[in-house]
């Protein structure tokens, strides 16, 4: 079994380490590409999961981090009856407060797409199954995440409910850990611009910076398009696979565990039900190399495929040869209850901006007239390495939206880390 390569923290991360190792609540945020998720392994390296779970806001995120479902920890199911109820049914389950008393610490990653009123829900569950007055009943909470991306979901018209807005997340009195240092990128003309865009802002620097990015990308790009819905992404790659001569190949997931699991697996899993490439078709990787001969999110040529081997031809030029690989889908206890094996990439001519949340890619293209929700334009523009490598079909001024109180938000994160 290889083990996997490790770099030296940057300062900010060997600073945030110290808050993390200590005793205080951490918000754990950042820019985009600084190194959130690296800096969380190193600290739990070792640790048990028992006493320092990781819960993560969506089924597609915990499965990718190996971690559970916010709801499911807390057993908040979808909240129906609202809050009371919801705190009351939870603490029915003595499951739930068996696994409660154990934590030593909870980590919560992407905590911007989890509202106010949840957290809150989960805060009062700790502090009355640990039967404890302390915020969260003395529990060790590290929220990681950056509110400038994805937010909660909001139904209709209401505003959103921000977790930072909520009296939970005043009383949890969280310390600052801000990563500052890019890992993904080294443009600084280019990191400029996404520090604006994080913040909703519309100036000089960032028009012309997103204009000269308004072109056609060269003969022979070989890259992924982001677009913001679903439908068009599969539309897309289906369209771009039967272009391709050849025949498809088809290789199909393998699914074993608990019947009841299983449609939430299908659904949370990084790869596709059935699996259709040919040879010259572009992929994405779906997990990261323990040796980081490839990460999350890196491109590359299918050059052979057979039963139990894929080779990989990189956009970097290395060759990669993978294997069928499974990905985990556990309960509230932490055990796996189902689990998807196949190998894991998916095709990449285009994914949904969603999606590509925590991906870094080496090559994109993108649509920014047509995105619909505050810190889509954000991820989609910080997914690249290198600004060489991006591409912009159309932008229009109302894209670059962060709402106000995440600007507020960040300024004052900001202050306090400084």
């Amino acid at each position: 079994m290889s083990s996997t390569v490790e770099f030296p923290l940057t300062a900010c991360q060997e600073k945030a380490l110290g808050l993390l190792e200590s005793v205080e609540n951490v918000f754990l945020t950042g820019v985009a590409g600084s190194g959130k998720s690296y800096l969380l392994q190193h600290y739990l390296k070792n640790k048990d999961p028992k006493s320092y779970p990781v819960v993560a806001s969506t089924g597609a995120a915990a499965v990718l981090i190996n971690g559970v479902t916010f709801h499911s920890f807390f057993s908040l199911g979808i909240m129906e009856g609202g809050l009371e109820k919801t705190i009351e049914r939870a603490l029915k389950d003595k499951r739930v407060k068996k696994r409660l008393k154990k934590v030593k610490a909870l980590v919560i990653d992407e905590v911007s797409m989890i509202s106010g009123i949840t957290l809150e829900a989960a805060e009062t569950i700790s502090r009355m199954a640990r039967e404890s007055t302390a915020p969260w009943g003395g529990i060790k909470i590290i929220a990681v995440g950056d509110f400038g991306q994805l937010p909660p979901v909001s139904f209709g018209s209401r505003p959103k409910d921000w977790a930072f807005q909520s009296s939970t997340w005043k009383n949890s009195q969280f310390k600052i850990a801000y990563l500052n240092t890019v890992m993904r990128s080294k443009e600084e003309s280019f990191l400029q611009v996404l520090n604006f865009i994080r913040n909703g802002q519309i100036n000089d620097i960032v028009t012309k910076f997103l204009d000269s990015k308004v072109r056609k990308p060269e003969a022979g790009f070989t890259g992924t398009i982001l677009f913001p819905h679903r439908q068009s992404v599969e539309d897309y790659n289906l369209k771009e696979l039967q272009n391709l001569p050849g025949e498809v190949m088809t290789f199909k997931t393998e699914y074993v565990g608990n019947e009841k699991f299983l449609d939430a697996m299908k659904k949370a899993s990084p790869i596709p039900e059935v699996l259709q490439i040919k040879i010259g078709a572009l992929v994405m990787i779906r997990k990261n190399d323990p040796m980081l001969n490839y990460v999350n999110g890196s491109l590359g040529i299918v050059k052979s495929a057979k039963v139990g081997e894929l080779k990989i031809k990189l956009l970097s030029g290395r060759t990669v040869t993978l294997e069928p690989e499974s990905f985990s889908y556990m309960n509230a206890e932490g055990e796996v209850v189902s689990s998807a094996q196949n190998f894991p990439i998916n095709l990449a001519w285009a994914t949904t901006i969603h999606k590509s949340q925590g991906v870094t890619l080496d090559a994109a293209t993108m649509d920014l007239s047509r995105v619909f929700e505050a810190g889509q334009a954000y991820v989609a523009l910080s997914r690249v390495r290198s600004s060489d490598q991006l591409y912009i079909s159309a932008w229009r001024p109302q894209a670059i939206q962060a709402s106000k109180e995440v600007a507020s938000f960040h300024a004052e994160i900001l202050k306090e880390s400084n």
